[in-house]
């Protein structure tokens, strides 16, 4: 056991001959700053010196700190080495807390489809924004090509097919404004190709379908069972089939291999397209992540993705990964449709830093740990309420009653919370039974509230 930490005075309990090295590093150091024993702005020694003491790789000690940075734990700038953050305590809210009976603002998002934004990786964001400004040529600040900065269609194509088991290379990746941009890019194609009718899942985001059905496209259900997602059964097939085959939005069902081939079996026939949203697929948590379903069929099937659950909504940066057959239409239609480029270059070197995938680990590690805590929570206070669909994702799903969705809705405003029941998500012209259930969303809130959202709901459930 490592119990000194003699370049600094502070106790470390770490064993230097275990596995996961990296990980208990990572834990000790962050329990020393919780703790106190490390104060806001202080100090820590060089990676190289903290491991000579440790006698561990410099690299663990350097992924240690990297993983800390991104947490929110320690604080590094330019000059004057690493820190720790400065974590001042919110002043105490004056108002008095939400009565049961007396609504008011909510004092906790619970909404799905968000990530906690106050773990945003502002420093590292930073330094990738300024190294990429200034390698930069001159010609990337011109119009540029419809398709996106090919540093950053590079790494992504690179990104994708590691991570995700995505077949794409960088000439058939779109750079788009979020994952809406790019399905208004593709409900435009559709309809210049002369197709009219999108299939959407049974249960899914309303204005998905409000932003098709404005394009002028028909939208109707996909068949639903307590399975998940079924493909189109009937004689007239849909010009387009819009589905999240990993993790479905929101039930949290990955669509079964059975269904996952027959799906692409049905688009090779009828010559349909198959829309892959993969809004959270980084975000697994008890097994390895179901691989996109674009591998299966590059030719079929268009790949929709995002840093909007990854790193933030607001940087409206999003991706297409197209068939061949598609790419210059849609080009035709990227005319001031693609984001700025300086978002791009920044997104293409944190991509390549390694930036990008040191946050995702931090976040998954931390959302993963909020997953357990309701889990947990539920179980002793409500275990009348079954969870589902937290293999993976940033929200769960907590089936309620029958009968009960409503007013379980109201008694969470009451208690000040934000929260969405199930039925807002079902088509309207879906042909399953309505479920009661509440569609929990872990991301949001900062981590200092998630232990009052937690007791705020607990208190709210029948």
């Amino acid at each position: 056991m490592a119990k000194s930490w003699a370049t600094f005075g502070v106790d470390l309990h770490l064993d230097r001959f275990g596995p996961g090295l990296r990980r208990g590093l990572t834990d000790a150091l962050r329990e020393a700053v919780r703790g106190g024993r490390l104060a806001p702005g202080t100090r820590l020694p060089s990676s190289r010196s903290l491991a000579a003491d440790l006698g561990l790789a410099r690299n663990t000690v350097a992924e240690a700190y990297a993983d800390l940075i991104a947490e929110g734990w320690l604080a590094a700038r330019q000059g004057s080495g690493t820190r720790v953050a400065d974590r001042t305590p919110a002043a105490p809210d004056p108002r008095p807390a939400p009565h049961p009976r007396a609504p008011g603002r909510p004092a906790y998002d619970l909404i799905p489809g968000t990530p906690e934004l106050a773990s945003f990786p502002r420093a590292q964001w930073l330094r990738a924004a300024r190294r990429a400004l200034s390698a930069a040529p001159d010609q990337a600040l011109g119009y540029g090509d419809p398709r996106g900065r090919v540093e950053l269609r590079t790494e992504l194509a690179g990104y994708l097919s590691r991570a995700r088991g995505v077949r794409a290379d960088p000439d058939r990746i779109v750079v788009c404004a979020g994952f809406l941009g790019g399905l208004g890019v593709l409900a435009d194609l559709l309809r210049r190709r002369g197709g009219n009718t999108v299939a959407v899942e049974s249960y899914g985001l309303p204005h998905h379908r409000r932003l098709l059905a404005k394009a002028g496209c028909a939208t109707p259900p996909l068949p639903f069972d307590d399975r998940g997602t079924l493909p189109p059964d009937g004689p007239a097939a849909p010009d387009a089939v819009l589905l999240t085959p990993s993790h479905q939005f929101p039930l949290g069902l990955p669509l079964l291999p059975a269904r996952r081939t027959a799906l692409i079996d049905r688009a090779r026939r009828t010559g349909g397209l198959v829309l892959e949203d993969d809004y959270d697929g980084e975000f697994r948590y008890d097994r390895q992540p179901v691989g996109a379903l674009q591998g299966l069929d590059p030719d079929r099937v268009v790949y929709l993705g995002t840093a909007s659950k990854s790193l933030a909504p607001a940087l409206r940066l999003g991706w297409l990964v197209l068939p061949p057959a598609l790419v210059e239409e849609v080009m035709d239609g990227m005319a001031d449709r693609t984001p700025g480029v300086l978002d791009q270059l920044t997104l293409a070197e944190f991509l390549a830093s390694g930036d990008y995938d040191r946050h995702v680990r931090a976040a998954r590690l931390r959302y993963r740990r909020r997953r357990d805590a309701l889990v947990a929570a539920l179980a002793e206070r409500a275990p009348g309420v079954r969870v589902t669909g937290i293999a993976a994702g940033l929200h769960a799903v907590l089936q309620l009653p029958p009968g009960t969705e409503r007013q379980t809705v109201r008694a969470a405003a009451w208690h000040g919370l934000a929260v969405h029941g199930l039925a807002m998500f079902r088509h309207p012209e879906a042909a399953v039974p309505p479920l009661d259930a509440l569609v929990v969303g872990y991301g949001t809130p900062p981590d200092h509230a998630w232990a009052g959202a937690l007791d705020a709901l607990c208190r709210a459930l029948p």
